[in-house]
């Protein structure tokens, strides 16, 4: 990552409908445009987790018209970080790059209470994110 570019972090979980989601809207909320931010899952779901848009919704976050990607090559090319959501992912390698895998418990299937401190985590991982990957300005 240079000066003049602003760094690309690319959030990576299973079905790309919770966790990766929720991180990628905390990014998108916190960083405004200082950094690109995406996320995929190696096999995406058809919609996001109704439960982590309703606990983004929470924080004024609103996720609810994303919709899962599938994990691409050039994804994780593209990308300065890649972080995976503790799934067991497996990402294509490639030197330069930074990976972290942060685990977390899967959202799915769980109800708003259980998924409002996997949110709380994810937010605070984004702030350390942020303030190691972004100059003070």
């Amino acid at each position: 990552m240079t000066e003049t570019t602003k760094p690309t972090v690319l959030f990576v979980c299973v079905h790309n409908a919770g966790r990766s989601q929720m991180a990628a809207g905390y990014l998108k909320a916190l960083a405004g445009d200082r950094v690109e931010v995406l996320s995929a899952g190696s096999e995406p779901k058809d919609q996001i987790n109704p439960i982590a848009v309703e606990a983004m919704a929470e924080e004024g976050i609103d996720i609810a018209n994303n919709v899962p990607k599938i994990l691409t090559t050039e994804a994780v090319k593209d990308s300065d970080v890649v972080i995976t959501m503790g799934c067991g992912d497996t990402c294509p390698i490639f030197p330069g790059k930074r990976y972290e895998d942060w685990e977390l418990d899967d959202p799915a299937g769980q109800g708003i209470e259980a998924v409002r401190p996997i949110r709380d985590d994810i937010k605070r991982r984004i702030e350390v994110l942020l303030a190691e990957i972004l100059p003070a300005a």
